[in-house]
């Protein structure tokens, strides 16, 4: 039997899992199944630019013609309902079957709807894929008032770009502040207040009791202290879930998201799970986690090709993730769980500068604001074998240079 990959989602992980194998010298068999009927796109910009620009060009990850150049069988607009490890099969909704010899799970994830009446009403929006933005596009006709739950990333930006665009936006948020499980409490603050200054109407702490309908469509948020908030849209920003139940049918380990093994193979090592849908051990952090994001997604892509050809490599890489809100680039280099030390460089006054987050004297991850700089030298310096002390990053970039030189040596 000709080896045969099949890589379930087509998202940066699938896509790069993909082109990975081939540049690894892959010669078997490769399809790649998406449930959505577009050419695979960059996800980042649906919140930002799409919003801005809709008519203008969607960003592909790869034109059509990588695909068939590569012999890579993209199967648009298909889904994949069961797989049978048994016999080395997946079924399709179309009735069809396809054997493999190794499987990539990509399935990533999907928006986390809070248990709140309403929420099912017309004009409550969530955004995760290109028909969600699309979606979304048709409701902005005309100035609206915009309310969106939740203060993580994915609210920030969609807040600055609607904002910007002229409609009213009021932000709710639970729990007492914004980025509560990214960033420090002082990089929150300043993005409270400088996004609070470009229009956008914060709530944070606030609790909301029930979204309010009008002939089932939305017409406002009522908070559970009474307070109400008219709204004509609805956007959810209230985290993800991951997409684990293919795998948890086909009786694979499954515990906040598919558990795989430094080598990303699930129970079955004849399978591999990377990207949003993944749970694996994170060495910076110590930690078995899941994290969505684009690089964690792309580089486990890379790393399982590599394990599929014989050339498995332990995935070690560093997490690294930005946001554009405004006029506010926020980097992150590294994970902050359990920081017990923080120091400022630069000026908050200026919209510039990065907190460095120690643990036991230990550099382990560096957010910026507008300092893209200061972020490269914190990717390439986290996890080496520099340890930066606090005494390190005072004395400035050109110390934490020296550092990486003397580490590369």
């Amino acid at each position: 039997m000709q080896e045969h990959c099949i890589i379930i989602g087509a998202g940066h992980g699938g896509v790069q899992a993909a082109a990975s194998l081939r540049q690894e010298a892959y010669q078997g068999r490769i399809t790649l199944v998406s449930d959505e009927p577009d050419l695979p796109y960059h996800k980042p910009p649906l919140s930002k630019g799409f919003l801005k620009a809709p008519e203008a060009p969607v960003l592909e990850l790869r034109n059509e013609a990588f695909y068939r150049d590569n012999r890579i069988d993209l199967m648009r607009g298909a889904r994949v309902t069961a797989i049978e490890p048994a016999s080395r099969t997946v079924s399709l909704a179309d009735g069809g079957k396809l054997a493999y010899t190794n499987l990539i799970l990509a399935t990533g994830s999907r928006p986390r709807l809070p248990e709140l009446d309403g929420v099912t009403l017309d004009g409550v929006l969530s955004l995760r894929s290109l028909a969600d933005a699309r979606r979304l596009n048709e409701g902005l006709s005309g100035p609206k008032r915009i309310a969106i739950i939740g203060g993580g990333f994915i609210g920030l930006e969609l807040a600055h770009t609607l904002a910007g665009l002229g409609h009213a936006v009021t932000l709710i948020e639970a729990v007492p502040r914004l980025l509560a499980r990214s960033v420090a409490p002082a990089m929150a603050n300043h993005i409270q207040t400088r996004s609070a200054e470009a229009g956008i109407d914060f709530h944070v702490g606030a609790r909301i009791s029930h979204i309010v309908g009008v002939n089932g469509k939305v017409d406002a948020i009522k908070l559970a202290d009474g307070a109400n908030f008219p709204a004509d849209l609805v956007i959810l920003g209230t985290g993800a879930l991951p997409n684990v139940e293919l795998a948890a049918e086909a009786g694979l380990v499954v515990n906040n998201g598919i558990e795989v093994d430094a080598f990303l193979r699930c129970s079955d090592p004849a399978i591999l799970a990377i990207g949003d849908c993944t749970n694996f051990h994170q060495v910076h952090a110590g930690q078995r986690l899941r994290l969505e994001c684009v690089q964690n997604a792309t580089d486990q892509g890379r790393n399982a090709a590599k394990t599929i050809v014989g050339k498995p490599e332990a995935y070690r890489e560093l997490p690294w993730f930005w946001s554009d809100q405004g006029d506010m680039k926020l980097q992150t280099a590294g994970l902050s769980l359990g920081a017990d030390h923080t120091i400022t460089t630069g000026a908050l006054q200026d919209n510039a500068f990065a907190i460095h987050h120690f643990r036991a004297g230990k550099l382990i991850a560096v957010d910026t604001i507008n300092r893209p700089a200061e972020h490269m030298l914190a990717r390439r310096l986290i996890g080496t074998r520099a340890t930066p002390t606090l005494a390190d990053v005072q004395a400035g970039p050109q110390r934490l240079k020296e550092m990486l030189k003397e580490a590369a040596q």
